[in-house]
């Protein structure tokens, strides 16, 4: 057990970066259907998702291997006659399925081919579920002795990133496990003295991400997501991110079911929670909506003056909650919309002014030196957050 858990540590970090090379191969050649979730009054709706089918993955990726969730076996039998004789030229009988040239139940080994003296031919492929299609692509495949050595390890018998391999093995018992970016299956089979074929079911989906402020894109380098199991507004929310620090764009790769999404603009408070269900065989595009503006404070001694330098900043809530500071002369900071103030420190002396932040609105506010600020609206202009 645990040598296979250490031979599989790195499959999550691979799979990260893998799902990011691939989605910008798939997103160009996928067009999203728009769609909407029902808003709420006065209010755009914090989350928008459409959905695409079927869905497929261009790069395979790594995942963890679990002994303890094995699929029981479920061999699929050729139709037809029994295998019929080789062509001339080839390097023994095969078997074959007739009439219609495709296997039972969707499965792409219409042929076996003739497996060395000694070893049997086993076809693998996997579907997205008992009624979905085929996983073409992506696939990582890995057959495993299903008896662990004296270290504890499970001996790697054989491994391919084909879709639909062929593997010859010896008569005896194994582990097949495949992943799928970030979702995976294994299946305990026993090989006996007859070739055939084993289909397994990966239920995997994908998602992906976009924020935007009213209704303008978000810039990909000041966004980031977490994504953790269960439903944040079903009090069903998991503590720890099932996949950290997606950007706008990334494919992610998971095993279908509930997630939610923790969506952070810039590196204030303008953090954002949204539930997302995950289907197999498709693409969840979600595009979240934040309500949040661009700050840059200024410590001045006159009306649009040169910005004081090394000014120790700290911004707070009504409530006297920290949101953030800084040693800056002109610090820029992405609050989510609502009444802020800016505490400035400089020579010893401290100033402050109470402000607002507008959700898509821009802007900065300058504390003057020398004379008593009272609060005032922010000085804004309009945006996208870039």
């Amino acid at each position: 057990m645990l040598g296979v858990r250490q031979a599989f540590a790195r499959g999550r970090a691979e799979a990260k970066a893998a799902q990011r090379r691939a989605a910008i191969m798939l997103l160009l050649t996928l067009a999203f259907p728009a769609g909407a979730l029902a808003q709420e009054a006065g209010s755009a709706p914090p989350l928008r998702v459409a959905q695409l089918s079927p869905f497929q993955s261009p790069t395979p990726t790594l995942s963890p291997f679990n002994p303890s969730q094995i699929q029981p076996s479920r061999a699929l039998p050729f139709v037809g006659a029994p295998p019929a004789a080789a062509p001339s030229g080839s390097a023994g009988p095969a078997a074959r399925i007739p009439a219609t040239g495709r296997a039972e139940g969707g499965d792409p080994h219409t042929i076996l081919p003739q497996p060395p003296a000694g070893k049997v031919a086993i076809g693998m492929s996997a579907r997205f579920g008992e009624k979905e299609g085929l996983i073409p692509r992506g696939l990582i495949w890995r057959v495993f002795a299903d008896r662990p050595e004296a270290s504890g390890a499970y001996p790697l018998v054989a491994e391919a990133a084909d879709p639909a391999p062929v593997f010859f093995l010896s008569p005896g018992g194994y582990v097949v496990h495949v992943a799928y970016g970030l979702a995976s299956v294994a299946r305990r089979i026993v090989v006996g003295e007859e070739s055939r074929r084993e289909q397994l079911v990966v239920p995997a989906g994908a998602v992906t991400l976009h924020s935007d402020v009213a209704d303008k894109p978000l810039p990909a380098e000041k966004v980031t997501y977490d994504l953790f199991e269960g439903s944040f507004l079903q009090g069903r929310a998991s503590s720890r991110p099932y996949y950290r620090g997606a950007i706008p764009g990334d494919l992610i790769i998971l095993p279908a079911g509930d997630y939610y999404v923790v969506s952070t603009y810039g590196d204030g408070n303008a953090v954002i929670q949204a539930d997302l269900a995950v289907a197999p065989g498709k693409v969840t595009d979600a595009t979240l909506h934040h309500r949040a503006g661009e700050v840059t404070l200024r410590l001045v001694k006159v009306a649009g003056g040169d910005p004081l330098p090394e000014t120790q900043w700290s911004i707070g809530t009504p409530g006297g909650d920290s949101v953030k500071e800084s040693i800056n002369a002109e610090p820029t900071f992405v609050l989510a919309e609502g009444e802020y103030t800016a505490v400035a420190r400089f020579e010893g002396k401290t100033y402050s002014k109470v402000f607002n932040v507008e959700s898509g609105k821009n802007g900065s506010v300058e504390v003057r030196v020398g004379e008593q600020v009272t609060p005032d609206a922010l000085d804004t202009q309009d945006g996208s957050g870039d």
